[in-house]
This record gives C-alpha cells, structure tokens and sequence, in this order.
C-alpha cells in the first residue's frame, strides 16, 4: 500500500477503533494506531496462522486489520497505564 493511502486508511481504521474503544486520542494518534495497528495485527496473524489481510491497494481487509490491532494496542496501553 502507498503511503498515503496507509496514513488515510490508517486513520479511518484508528478514529474507528477510537470510538468503538472510547478513547480520546488525536488525528496524529489515530493514524499511528491504524498503521502500526495493521502492521502488528498483520504480523501475528502472518506469522501464527499464514492469514494476510492487506493488499496492495486500498482494501475493506486492511481496514479492517487496522482497526483490530489499533483496539488491541488500546487496550494494552490502558493496561499498561492502569498497572503503573
């Protein structure tokens, strides 16, 4: 993917998980969160199953992937700041 399509899809996939988690981040955080969101969730799953989401253009799935993994390091950053 392009990188101007990764920060725009990366930033619909972290704005969605921001509200779909209730968090308060802002445009910069929730684009970081999808890309770095799709980058992890596509390498777990890569690497544990052989199942790849993202493709070479703009598609549902690597919003999707994006969208997971940005949820998933919402909660572990809560996590982490509840146990500090």
């Amino acid at each position: 993917m392009g990188w101007l399509a990764a920060i725009i899809v990366g930033g619909i996939a972290g704005w969605l998980a921001e509200q779909f988690m209730k968090s308060n981040m802002g445009l910069l955080a929730n684009i970081v969160l999808g890309i770095v969101g799709a980058i992890v969730f596509n390498f777990i799953f890569g690497t544990l199953l052989g199942l790849y989401a993202a493709g070479a253009s703009f598609s549902l799935g690597y919003l999707l992937v994006g969208f997971i993994g940005a949820c998933i390091l919402i909660f572990l950053a809560r996590l982490v700041r509840r146990n500090t």
